[in-house]
């Protein structure tokens, strides 16, 4: 299976952007579905977007939409979030995941986990 290595996270003023990455190991990253998850210390894991693995079909949670874009690339086993507009209540550690259900935005229906990265917006 897959290896995942997240990227990108920071501290950014609200309104600002940010842009992670997920970098996969392995020959089989575009079998999985892929997907980002966020947590903070008094809430539970939470999906945030996931994408098909071509790529053709995005979803999101309510809280992002319209803000936050999700996108592979498959060539480079990459997958990406841009995160426009952000909001201090989008501060949390953000995780890669990979699964090989289609569609899934529980963190129990995720094979694989990345390590995380820490995403820190101030008011």
């Amino acid at each position: 299976q897959v290896q995942l290595v997240e990227s990108g996270g920071g501290l950014v003023q609200a309104g600002g952007s940010l842009r992670l990455s997920c970098a996969a190991s392995g020959r089989t990253f575009s079998s999985y579905t892929m997907g980002w998850f966020r947590q903070t210390p008094r809430k539970e894991r939470e999906f945030v977007a996931g994408i098909s693995w071509s790529g053709a079909r995005t979803y999101y949670a309510d809280s992002v939409k319209g803000r936050f874009t999700i996108s592979r690339d498959n060539a480079k086993n990459t997958m990406y979030l841009q995160m426009n507009s952000l909001k201090p209540e989008d501060t949390a550690v953000y995780y890669c995941a990979a699964s090989h259900r289609a569609p899934f935005n529980r963190p129990e229906e995720t094979d694989v986990w990345g390590q995380g990265t820490q995403v820190t917006v101030s008011s």
